[in-house]
């Protein structure tokens, strides 16, 4: 059973920063590519980054180019999504996804969930 478990959301002013962090359990989580998602109050979910098994691979959606980076660490069973000059407009459930190679920006082939993680993002 793969588990999934977000950590780092939080409320945090327009301007500011916040580390997301996604722990996966299991014993093959290099063979996964992780994507983040984020969903806000009645809207889709809306993917914002994605990254490769090895962490070679990255790919970053156009709201996320720029302020957003998307690394892991193999060794931790972690991946994270450093978050820079955050808007009001990012805030959301923030979630992580897990999925065997290759990464996709299509929620619906991610295999495994986490319960999200909030990020507000004030004004």
């Amino acid at each position: 059973q793969v588990q999934v478990v977000e950590s780092g959301g939080g409320l945090v002013q327009a301007g500011g920063s916040l580390r997301l962090s996604c722990t996966v359990s299991g014993r093959t989580f290099s063979k996964y590519a992780m994507g983040w998602f984020r969903q806000a109050p009645g809207k889709e979910r809306e993917f914002v980054s994605a990254i490769s098994g090895n962490g070679g691979r990255t790919y970053l959606s156009n709201s996320a180019k720029g302020r957003f980076t998307i690394s892991r660490d193999n060794a931790k069973n972690t991946v994270y999504l450093q978050m820079n000059g955050l808007k009001p407009e990012d805030t959301a459930v923030y979630y992580c996804a897990a999925r065997g190679e290759p990464y996709t920006n299509y929620a619906s082939r991610y295999e495994y969930w986490g319960q999200g993680t909030q990020v507000t993002v004030s004004s």
